[in-house]
């Protein structure tokens, strides 16, 4: 019996075009990492489960993928923030501080898959590591460069909203909810999609917040207006708790130096309902969502860290990264109809058709436009002349050459635009120009159309 074909639920298998599509995503994001001074870093997919699972506990580790073979007790990563806190500990001795990295590689989680939720998916992380301390300018780096991303894929309408958990813990510790700080910011954090009525209910009946203080937080988070006016009305808290002035401090230089970095406030809000539920988030916090699609949610997350590192170094070793969900931010993108159709996804620009017996003119026609820098194929199947075309217009090839005795004899192309149906029969050096004029034409427009 022949075995189905199938693959696994929460598995993402792209058709060719769409692969390009997202290599072509992949391609712009290791791009504009390599602008900041990001070096890029590969970590092992398999890594041994005392390692990976050093924090250990929550949710998390019910996710993992873990496995034994012989002796040894396995784990698929889950993220990329574990592996390069182990990369760094283990080879911090050879690095150089700040360390600058960026990943892009699959995760593995085992959750239950559902519409744009994958098991298995793109990450794309950058992280700035200090030794002892780390600036607080590299928070304000960061949003600059997440701007200058979805810009780079042609994303225009979308917001990054940035917070300070010392500004919230501090104002918890003035209302005297410092030990239940944690639950309050994880409650809050899911403000916009339960609203503030059910997150009061939770406060209030899950974790013994007065009806008061439940209102005092909702009043406070609910602080709105400019980036300055924000700022101004946080203002009026200072002075009654020290981590509270400390993260405003932090925030205020954040703001400060987004405008020098380029980061127009359209595209930057203070927002005080970001809290982030992971709690080894201790300073500024980072979410970006698609103004005209916030059921969505984030598309790109992260903030500052005390110490990357501490379950496997003693150094303190603090830290401020994103990520970016690629496969689902692609699905999603994919969903709206928001990835460019226009853009070439053959996977090459000319498919040279020999028609004559003797192949070596063809094969150095594709020579020559290949060291040109022009992907080429060339197709030597035995078959009719309109499977060929018809092989070239399911590959949506930009060009089709053809080389005859006539054209071999007058040292000339045949050369049809597979767009435009136009045909030429020129010399080599004409027909290279016409083809490299018409794809860097094509070649306009970004990964992401927005409408």
């Amino acid at each position: 019996m022949k075995v189905q074909p199938r693959t696994l639920s929460g598995f993402m298998e792209l058709l060719p075009g769409q692969q390009v599509l997202m290599e072509t995503f992949l391609a712009a994001l290791r791009e504009t990492y390599g602008l900041y001074g990001f070096t890029p870093l590969d970590t092992p997919i398999i890594e041994s489960s005392e390692v990976l699972l050093a924090k250990g506990g929550g949710e998390t580790e019910k996710q993992i993928y873990r496995f034994t073979k012989g002796d040894s007790d396995l784990s698929l990563r889950f993220d990329l923030t574990v592996p390069l806190a182990k990369y760094v500990a283990l080879h911090y001795n050879d690095l150089a501080f700040p360390f600058r990295r960026y990943q892009i590689g699959k995760v593995y989680r085992g959750e239950r898959a559902q519409r744009g939720r994958f098991r298995e998916f793109y990450q794309a992380d950058i992280d700035v590591i200090g030794d002892g301390k780390l600036d607080i300018v590299n928070d304000a780096e960061i949003p600059a460069i997440i701007y200058r991303t979805f810009s780079t894929l042609g994303l225009k309408n979308f917001q990054i909203r940035v917070n300070n958990r010392k500004i919230l813990n501090g104002f918890y510790a003035i209302l005297g909810l410092t030990d239940k700080a944690g639950d309050v910011m994880r409650t809050v954090d899911k403000l916009e999609k339960i609203g503030p009525e059910k997150v009061k209910g939770i406060l209030t009946e899950d974790f013994g917040v007065s009806g008061g203080d439940a209102d005092a937080v909702l009043s406070f988070i609910g602080i709105k207006g400019t980036n300055a006016q924000v700022l101004e009305a946080l203002e009026a808290y200072r002075g009654r708790n020290e981590l509270f002035d400390t993260g405003l401090d932090e925030l205020g230089t954040v703001v400060k130096y987004l405008a020098a970095f380029g980061v127009p406030e359209d595209n930057f809000a203070v927002d005080l309902t970001i809290a982030r539920g992971l709690d080894y988030y201790t300073g500024t916090v980072y979410e970006t969502l698609m103004v005209d699609h916030p059921e969505i949610g984030s598309i790109c997350s992260g903030g500052r860290y005390d110490n990357l590192a501490e379950y496997y170094t003693d150094k303190v070793l603090p830290g401020v990264g994103i990520s970016i969900g690629v496969t689902r931010l692609f699905y999603v993108l994919q969903e709206q109809k928001m990835l460019n159709e226009n853009a070439n996804t053959a996977p090459a620009d000319v498919l040279v058709i020999p028609m004559t017996e003797d192949l070596a003119p063809a094969i150095a026609l594709a020579t020559r436009l290949r060291d040109a820098g022009v992907r080429t194929q060339l197709y030597t199947e035995q078959k009719k002349f309109k499977a060929k075309m018809s092989y070239a217009d399911k590959l949506a090839v930009p060009f089709a050459a053809f080389l005859g005795e006539d054209e071999v004899k007058e040292g000339v192309v045949s050369c049809k635009d597979m767009v435009s149906g136009e045909q030429t029969k020129l010399g080599f050096e004409e027909t290279l120009a016409r083809i490299q004029t018409a794809l860097e034409a094509r070649r306009r427009g970004t990964v992401i159309q927005e409408r």
